[in-house]
C-alpha cells in the first residue's frame, strides 16, 4: 500500500502494539527478584524493555547476559512464571478493540506477526478472545528466520491470501519496521509501545508514525 488506499490486510506486532503485556512482565520479573531477596523495580524501568523479551527482562532485573553464570536458571524461571500467568493483567491497548472491529466491519482481515513463541502467544490470544478474530498468527516457531527478516510477514500474507505491497504492518520496534520494509509492505510505527528511546522512532524510516491508538485508527481509515 504505497498509495492512499484501503489496505488488503493489516498485520500487527503483538507486545507493545496490539496488546499491553507489560503488567504481566513487570509482575513476573519483580516476583522473581523477590524470590532472590531483591526489592521490586519501578514499573516504568521494566516496561520500556518488554518488546525485547525475556532476555531483556533478565538484563533489567539482574544485570545478566546469556553468557553470564546464573543466567540460564533465571531465564527459565522467568519464562515458567510468565507461562503460569500469561494473561493475568494483559489487555488490548485502550481503543484497540474498536480499531479491530472497524477493520472487521470493513472486511479487512487482520493478523499477528510476533517474535513471541507460540507457547505464550497462542494461550494469550485465546484468553483475550482474539483467536477466532485474527486471520493469521505467525510466531518464531512457524518460520526459519525471525524479524527483521521478512519471512514471517510474507507467510502471514500467504495465509490471508493478500499481496504484501497492498498490506500494512504495524509495530513498536525498529526490527518491525525493517521487517515490513523488507517484505515490501506499508509500515506504521507506534510510539505508544515499549520503546527505550521514543525520539529514535523518527529514524526508523516507517511510512507513518502513530503516537496513540487513536492516531493509528485514523491512519487505517
Amino acid at each position: 500500500m504505497k498509495t492512499e488506499q484501503t489496505p488488503a490486510a493489516v498485520l500487527f506486532d503483538l507486545d507493545g502494539t496490539l496488546i499491553d503485556t507489560a503488567p504481566d512482565f513487570i509482575r513476573c520479573l519483580n516476583q522473581l527478584r523477590q524470590q532472590h531477596g531483591m526489592p521490586a523495580l519501578p514499573a516504568e524501568q521494566i516496561r520500556r524493555s518488554v518488546s525485547n523479551g525475556a532476555r531483556a527482562m533478565i538484563r533489567v532485573g539482574f544485570g545478566l547476559e546469556p553468557e553470564h553464570e546464573g543466567y540460564p536458571e533465571k531465564h527459565t524461571a522467568f519464562l515458567d512464571l510468565y507461562e503460569l500467568g500469561v494473561a493475568v493483567e494483559t489487555t488490548l491497548f485502550p481503543g484497540m478493540d474498536v480499531l479491530l472491529s472497524s477493520l472487521e466491519s470493513r472486511g479487512i482481515p487482520w493478523g499477528i506477526v510476533t517474535n513471541k513463541p507460540a507457547r505464550f502467544a497462542v494461550p494469550l490470544i485465546e484468553a483475550l478472545d482474539l483467536a477466532q478474530r485474527c486471520a493469521a498468527l505467525i510466531c518464531p516457531d512457524h518460520v526459519a528466520e525471525r524479524k527483521p527478516h521478512p519471512e514471517s510477514l510474507l507467510l502471514a500474507c500467504r495465509q490471508i491470501q493478500v499481496e504484501p505491497i497492498k498490506s500494512v504492518y504495524v509495530g513498536d520496534h525498529e526490527r518491525d519496521i525493517e521487517a515490513g520494509r523488507n517484505a515490501g509492505m506499508h509500515t506504521i510505527a507506534v510510539r505508544y509501545g515499549y520503546i527505550e528511546q521514543p525520539e529514535t522512532v523518527d529514524l526508523w524510516q516507517a511510512d507513518r508514525i502513530a503516537d496513540t491508538v487513536s492516531d493509528l485508527t485514523k491512519l487505517l481509515q
